[in-house]
């Protein structure tokens, strides 16, 4: 079996946010094909393409690992029925400068949850037709908004209910075969630094 490495962007910025929780989980129910990390941009500036010639440090750290993983996982909340400005500013900065998109037929997948029952589906619509243009590849189905209620995950990611459980498996498990998927159509070469990426 192949193993890929997922890149893990949580779109909420606090330290308890439900999301994060969210996120522990599925790196915990995750298959052994698919290797998890969270990649933050806390420290990231707002984006300017006055910056496009010369990145700042926190930048180009964050360019590099999105560039470095094989697929990426956005877990997101919804605020504001959109997906959060630092989010945004992320992808804003992982996509620049022209020509240099880190996303480009890279695979990814969206989830979120909330308290709310619509679970962050209008956010994760609107990401999605930010990564369309990005040019990355969607896991189209299943769609997985999640409601969440208290004690619906632990502080160290587990899934007190069963049923929701063994969604979130099935989800990371169709995950994995669409990143193997993706990369069947579109294979990876190495770089010169030996790393594998997209033809």
């Amino acid at each position: 079996m192949t193993t890929y490495k997922v890149g893990c962007l949580v779109g909420s910025l606090a330290t308890a946010s439900i999301n994060r929780k969210l996120c522990q989980a599925l790196m915990r129910l995750a298959p052994k094909g698919l290797e998890m990390e969270e990649i933050s941009f806390r420290d990231l500036p707002l984006y300017s393409y006055d910056y496009d010639s010369d990145f700042p440090p926190a930048a180009r750290a964050f360019k590099a690992a999105i560039a470095a993983v094989d697929a990426v996982l956005f877990v997101t909340p919804e605020y504001n029925r959109s997906i959060p400005g630092g989010l945004k500013n992320a992808i804003d900065w992982a996509s620049r400068p022209y020509g240099a998109n880190s996303f480009a037929r890279k695979p990814s997948a969206v989830i979120g949850t909330s308290p709310g029952a619509i679970g962050t589906a209008i956010a994760q619509q609107q990401l999605r037709s930010v990564l369309s243009f990005c040019n990355s590849p969607q896991m189209n189905a299943p769609e997985a908004y999640i409601q969440f209620k208290p004690g619906l995950i632990t502080d160290d990611g587990d899934v007190t209910v069963e049923s929701t459980r063994e969604f979130l498996r099935d989800y990371m498990s169709e995950f994995h075969a669409f990143v193997a998927r993706v990369y069947t159509v579109l294979p990876r070469t190495a770089s010169p630094s030996g790393k594998l990426k997209p033809e």
